[in-house]
């Protein structure tokens, strides 16, 4: 990370309101692991306070109320990009913010659904904007995809479906993993460069972040969330397994056990299959 700070200016706080930024949450799940989602409504409401509207019911918030510590990144319309972690305070069905949000175009003009819900945070720190390192984030996905087909499991079994091997391969898709950290937050940093080997392993070089990604415990369960310019993303977790050379290049080498299809309208877990259930109660 580049230099912390514990709170946004009068300018962050503007540049980061509109909801057509990127805006990623890492949370806990029920079993300390990290869950990473698309919040596109989080954004700092004053130089120490930030809020995420709900418009749909999913697992962040779930997850967020449950263990309170979260980090996020957020990617403003000039793609100057903010981290930091903050803690959940409470929610509100009513009040100033709930109107902010529901008057902004994007729900305002919904004919579905608006904002119906507002979560509260209290910020820990935060970094000063600053744009993504394109030129190494070029060279580090160059090299991954060199050498990611030297780092495949060779087993059939797929676990990663088609799609999802394809949003981790896009060349325009962000990445971003997430791992529980010894003082209880989730730590989520960008991995643009990370690739599919194949449907059962992810791969990385270490390029940009190399010293964060570094500081990833080997053998520890890690979360990784991707998504494309068209708004397709995927979740999925597994285990790290520290860096190995393969054709030359160092790499991050991720496990898949478990997949997450973040897309409306069915999302849910994809792998292991859950059996479907018949609905009794209407």
């Amino acid at each position: 990370m580049n230099t912390v700070k514990h709170s946004f200016t009068d300018d962050e706080i503007e540049k980061l309101r509109p909801n057509e930024k990127v805006g990623i949450v890492a949370c806990a799940n029920m079993q300390n692991e990290p869950h990473i989602s698309l919040l596109t409504s989080i954004m700092p409401i004053a130089p120490q306070k930030m809020t995420v509207g709900q418009f749909s019911v999913g697992l962040s918030k779930q997850f967020m109320r449950a263990n309170r510590n979260i980090s996020f990144v957020m990617i403003s319309l000039d793609q100057k990009m903010w981290r930091g972690k903050a803690v959940w305070t409470h929610f509100e069905d009513s009040g100033p913010e709930y109107e902010i949000y529901n008057n902004m175009p994007m729900f305002r003009y919904n004919a579905y659904f608006g904002i119906n819900r507002v979560h509260y945070l209290d910020l820990v720190e935060t970094t000063e904007g600053t744009s993504l390192p394109m030129a190494h984030i070029v060279l580090s996905v160059l090299k991954t995809m060199a050498a990611r087909g030297g780092a495949g499991t060779g087993i059939t079994d797929e676990i990663l479906p088609p799609l999802g091997v394809q949003i981790f391969n896009e060349m325009g898709s962000l990445k971003f993993l997430s791992y529980m950290n010894p003082q209880g937050f989730p730590e989520l940093i960008p991995v643009i460069q990370c690739q599919a080997s194949d449907s059962r392993r992810l791969v990385f070089a270490q390029g940009p972040y190399g010293r964060e990604l570094a500081g990833v415990p080997e053998g520890s369960r890690v979360a990784v969330f991707a998504m494309t310019l068209k708004m397709e993303d995927i979740l999925i977790r597994g285990r790290f397994s520290g860096f190995h050379r393969h054709r030359g290049v160092k790499l991050g080498i991720i496990d898949i056990d478990w997949v997450y299809n973040s897309l409306p309208p069915a999302h849910g877990q994809i792998y292991p299959k859950v059996d479907l259930k018949a609905v009794t109660n209407f």
